[in-house]
């Protein structure tokens, strides 16, 4: 017995021994306040990960609620296990009938009712007693070339050369994703080395998350809330990359984002912070089906702080900073559970200040970071995700429609307006619809996200690029992992190849084009736009119409 005894302690001490080696062999970055060592090597892709490097300190207590601040520090060697890989999430209860209708629907089933699907009533998580804090969530990984990091003299070099660098900000409806939910970067590394180059460095961070990262409101506010800081969150890590990626490698002037959904929308809220007055980030933006929220009135914002208070069982702002986490989280999750079909609650508001209006008001009166260089995509049919399956005659239709821009009831003209004029009730397919529920897909999919790429491309006078995801379903989110591509399944291998050709080309050259990949051409005065399908081709950009002109005008607010 004490013989098995002394060899399972013998078998320990060589394991424990084993990752100290290997622990010891890994290179450390001194950040100056801090010291992170990597985490890991990958031999195949020979690539280093440093994960989950802390940019701001844990927003926990009087920081909950607040922009975030640098974190303190911490001249101790760190590897990022004292911080939570993801951020607080919630999901809404009616995705989880979302999928099943679009399956009929696409399937053949055109009309539907109330009770075609039952969505499921909210209902309180259940944490385990040992849950801690995972609001201590504001931490990011960079992944770099080891031909790229030892360039870089083992992360002692300050200088403003080094390769460029690839900044992922993912997506969820903003209120769930983390920086590494979505994929493995494995690909892009790979694809960025092509003909010998030594390729990009990529990095990915989190942000804060429903009413975490987005609650707001005239209360909120007036109590010390900071509306949007789910926003300055990506701005200090923004700002992390410029100060700190030349020490792995990467150049701190060459800097190109890439977001997905909320991520890309977020993307659009960057290029216009500030209306462009305060210094710009990022020099390129790969901007994936964008999702913009429209302006969210002060009553409605009012609405969803109280409603967050009641869940809370708290009866003040102060008080909300002081709850346990399992009680703001739970009053988080309940509350995006219960988001109307289509939403998530939670998103950007018109603050005033980060977000002085709307990104696509602001691109249009010029209030923007001008010297970006832009990528714009979207997936052909986006809204089918959001379009409540109930939606089977006008009267829905317009009750829907008031129901997603309640300023609109004030305004019945301009509802007969855009249901007569911009979306008619002819179902020849001549609108690109044969039926409401297509329709009112159509509807969507540009009033919330590719009528945004379409302002890109004029806010930059359509010097951008553009491209439509088009491989069936093409439904919202079916490109991401294309985009992350590694050996996994993917709707097309050789779509996916070209894709990441693309992202990793811009991000290397500021131009997506490649040997590799067919001819990708600017959007021009023909607002040519690469249709990505089995068969890629150009065609005219679909979204450079009145409808857009409309959608961007804000007339309804």
């Amino acid at each position: 017995m004490l013989s098995s005894q002394l060899a399972s302690l013998l078998t320990l001490l060589v394991a424990s021994s084993a990752r100290v080696s290997a622990s010891a062999q890994m290179p450390i970055v001194d950040l100056g306040y801090t010291l992170h060592i990597a985490n890991d090597f990958n031999a195949t892709g020979q690539y280093y990960s440093f994960n989950n490097i802390r940019f701001a300190k844990a927003p926990i207590g009087k920081l909950r609620f607040q922009a975030p601040v640098p974190p303190d520090v911490n001249r101790t060697v760190q590897d990022g296990s004292d911080i939570s890989p993801v951020c607080p999430s919630a999901l809404p209860n009616w995705l989880q009938v979302a999928f099943p209708f679009i399956g009929a629907y696409l399937g053949g089933q055109k009309t539907f009712n109330q009770s075609s699907f039952t969505i499921p009533p909210p209902s309180a998580p259940s944490f385990p007693s040992n849950v801690g804090t995972p609001e201590d969530c504001l931490g990011l990984d960079v992944l770099v070339p080891k031909q790229i990091f030892d360039l870089a003299k083992n992360g002692t070099n300050t200088t403003n050369v080094g390769a460029p660098v690839l900044v992922w900000i993912y997506g969820g409806g903003y209120t769930l994703g983390s920086k590494s939910q979505y994929g493995n970067p494995a690909g892009l590394l790979a694809r960025s080395q092509q003909n010998g180059a030594p390729g990009v460095v990529y990095v990915a961070f989190n942000y804060r998350l429903g009413a975490f990262g987005w609650l707001s409101g005239p209360s909120f506010e007036y109590s010390g809330g900071v509306a949007n800081a789910a926003l300055y969150d990506q701005r200090l890590a923004l700002k992390w990359v410029k100060d700190n990626i030349a020490k792995f490698g990467g150049n701190p002037h060459e800097i190109t984002v890439i977001g997905e959904s909320a991520g890309a929308g977020s993307i659009m809220h960057q290029i216009t912070a500030f209306g462009g007055q305060q210094e710009a980030l990022f020099q390129r933006a790969i901007v994936q089906s964008p999702a913009l929220r429209s302006v969210v009135s002060n009553v409605q914002q009012e609405g969803y702080y109280q409603n967050f208070l009641r869940l809370a069982n708290a009866s003040s702002f102060e008080e909300l900073q002081n709850l346990p986490y399992e009680r703001v989280q739970t009053a988080n999750v309940l509350q995006v559970q219960n988001s109307s079909y289509g939403t998530f609650t939670y998103g950007p508001v018109v603050d005033g200040i980060i977000a002085p209006q709307l990104p696509a008001q602001l691109l249009a009166k010029g209030q923007f970071h001008k010297n970006i260089s832009v990528i714009a995509g979207h997936n052909s049919l986006e809204g089918i995700l959001f379009t409540p399956y109930y939606i089977n005659n006008d009267t829905i239709f317009r009750s829907e429609l008031i129901k997603t821009l309640p300023d609109l009831a004030a305004f019945p003209d301009v509802v007969d307006y855009i249901m007569n004029v911009l979306y008619p009730p002819v179902y020849d397919g001549s609108q690109g619809y044969t039926d409401i529920i297509g329709r009112t897909i159509k509807l969507l999919s540009e009033r919330v996200f590719t009528c945004s790429t379409f302002y890109l491309d004029k806010a930059y006078k359509n010097q951008t690029y553009q491209y439509e995801f088009a491989v069936p379903p093409a439904i919202h989110g079916y490109d991401v992992s294309s985009t992350f591509y590694n050996g996994a399944e993917v709707p097309s291998v050789p779509v996916a190849l070209d894709l990441q050709t693309y992202i990793t080309s811009f991000a290397l050259t500021g131009n997506p084009n490649a040997p590799q990949a067919p001819y990708f051409p600017q959007y021009g005065k023909n607002n040519s736009v690469l249709i990505l399908n089995s068969t890629i081709y150009t065609a005219v950009d679909a979204d450079a119409n009145v409808r857009c002109d409309f959608w961007q005008k804000a007339l309804f607010y």
